[in-house]
């Protein structure tokens, strides 16, 4: 194998890097299935970004020292609280981008059978990174030495790779970049893997839906299925979108899949996000609760939808509605965000449509203990497509302890629950996966607000036919404690009009007059046709 180093495009735009990189991707994808090579290329991407921000805080510092005595200037460039006191990572010199893609290029030259391979330097650039980074502690992959990756393959990868730059305009914006490169990732391997991509990754303008609805400007955001971190990003973005402080919010999660953890850590890493929230390794959060004592302001999850075999204990203290059926979880997970949600606590779950009226397993007497006990605030129900390997649409459920008058809204919905349907909304990107505009997410965030009475909120709150309906607790009893939005909220008002009902009934006999004297003329012109075949 021959390699030939590229000199670095800098700055790489982000549909530069997504497209240099997803071709990155291909070279693997022949050589080893879909989650496999997902783990490989973005654990790349997260050493070439780490390397790139290191050299330019080392580019940055000779330049602030300009005119020092070399000796000191020397001393403070391997200077670590110089790289971690600007946000930077510290990377010894076996685990920087140059140090392996110039050695890449030799083991490619060498022909001796005890030459290091590629996999194993950047292997051996991991395992130094984990060491000197406590964020990075247990999250790296050092998979690459493995007998199942191609080295010819990954040592092209790693040349292709010297032609993308994550700098530019200082840390903060290279790592805005690569925050945008790693979700286009995520969410191109979620297609990759079908239904298992669900696992790990959220459709974006589903969790911005959420975000936009509870809004968490300060405390604590937890997941207790976090997947690729998702949720956190988005709660952060929201943070820079109104010009506020990131560390505001402080995060909390649970993963069960050790792969999708290490995603997530590294997700985290790359958007500037503390990390420690998520625990020194994956687990189950119904066996093991990480964070059993945490009281959340805000929790957002989107958990595996019925799942039937689960970490079951009928005397767990977080079964305050009931105790959820051994064969399905769904109910689990919510008694369990709600066991974790401060007196002005809310959350927001998505679920399965079945949730909202199944009365299988207890499921019912759960849900009308939930509804009676006044801590549900709104059902959305979701367009289907969203999540391009499932078709079956979702729903969303919201919760709070404390409806009242208060920092939550000025508008007291005690005993009152806001259902909206949402199922009409967006548009389809091709003919199995469908998205939500950006007035999509806006409207039914607005509708949420203004029915709280928000101070963010655009305009009053009405009932709108076939989208929205804030019905009492009464009207839902009536219903056999149903959540389903569609039996609340009726069909769309018909469009009125201004024509007399004398002038209008006139119009339309005289048109259907018009339409059968046609219909006799073509089925004359028709007869004499088949007379003639005849």
């Amino acid at each position: 194998m021959t390699t030939k180093t590229k000199q670095p495009l800098a700055p790489s735009t982000a549909k530069e890097l997504q497209d240099t990189l997803w071709k990155a991707a291909d070279k693997l994808r022949g050589s080893m299935d879909a989650s496999q090579y997902k783990d490989v290329v973005l654990g790349l991407v997260f050493l070439k970004y780490v390397s790139d921000a290191f050299e330019e805080r080392r580019e940055a510092i000779n330049a602030e020292l300009d005119g020092e005595d070399a000796t000191y200037i020397a001393e403070t460039l391997e200077d670590v609280d110089e790289y971690v006191g600007n946000g930077v990572f510290w990377v010894a010199p076996a685990a920087r981008w140059s140090f392996i893609s110039a050695n890449a290029t030799g083991i490619a030259a060498s022909a001796s059978e005890d030459a290091q391979s590629v996999g194993d330097l950047i292997d051996t650039a991991m395992r130094l990174l984990a060491k000197d980074n406590a964020s990075l502690e247990a999250t790296l992959p050092a998979i690459y030495g493995r007998d199942n990756i191609d080295q010819r393959r990954l040592g092209e990868l790693v040349d292709l790779f010297n032609s993308a730059r994550f700098t530019g305009e200082g840390a903060s914006k290279a790592r805005d970049l690569l925050g945008e490169v790693y979700e286009y990732f995520l969410d191109k391997f979620a297609k990759a893997e079908g239904k298992r991509g669900g696992e790990f990754y959220t459709p974006p303008v589903l969790v911005r839906t959420l975000v936009e609805i509870l809004e968490p400007h300060h405390g604590r955001v937890y997941d207790p299925c976090c997947g690729s971190g998702g949720m956190f990003v988005q709660a952060e973005k929201f943070l820079a979108q109104h010009n506020e402080d990131p560390t505001n919010i402080a995060v909390y999660g649970q993963e069960l899949n050790e792969r999708t953890w290490r995603l997530a850590k590294m997700n985290l890493a790359i958007h500037g996000i503390d990390s420690q929230g998520l625990g020194s390794r994956w687990g189950d959060t119904f066996a093991r609760d990480i964070h059993p004592e945490m009281q959340a302001d805000f929790v957002m999850a989107n958990p595996p939808f019925n799942i039937k075999d689960w970490s079951r204990s009928e005397d767990d203290k977080r079964w305050k509605y009931g105790v959820p059926p051994a064969r399905n979880a769904n109910y689990a997970w919510m008694q369990h965000i709600l066991s974790k949600l401060k007196v002005q606590g809310e959350a927001a779950i998505v679920m399965a449509n079945g949730t909202m009226a199944s009365n299988t397993g207890g499921e019912g007497d759960i849900r009308r203990a939930m509804l009676e006990d006044d801590v549900v605030s709104c059902v959305i129900a979701m367009p289907a497509n969203l999540f391009r390997s499932v078709a079956i649409p979702v729903c969303v459920w919201f919760f709070a302890k404390d409806k009242g008058i208060g920092s939550k809204g000025n508008i007291d919905r005690r005993g009152e629950v806001l259902f909206i349907d949402a199922r009409e909304l967006g548009y389809m990107v091709d003919r199995v996966e469908r998205t939500l505009s950006d007035d999509d997410i806006e409207h039914i965030a607005n509708t949420f607000r203004t029915w709280r009475g928000r101070d963010s909120a655009n305009g009053a709150y009405e009932d709108v036919p076939g989208h929205c309906k804030s019905a009492t607790l009464q009207e839902i009893e009536a219903t056999g404690w149903a959540v389903t939005p569609g039996r609340y909220v009726g069909a769309t008002a018909a469009e009125e009009d201004d024509e007399p009902i004398s002038e209008k009934v006139g119009r339309l006999v005289k048109e259907l007059g018009e339409a059968l004297d046609a219909s006799l003329r073509i089925d004359a012109v028709l007869r004499e046709q088949l007379g003639r075949l005849g």
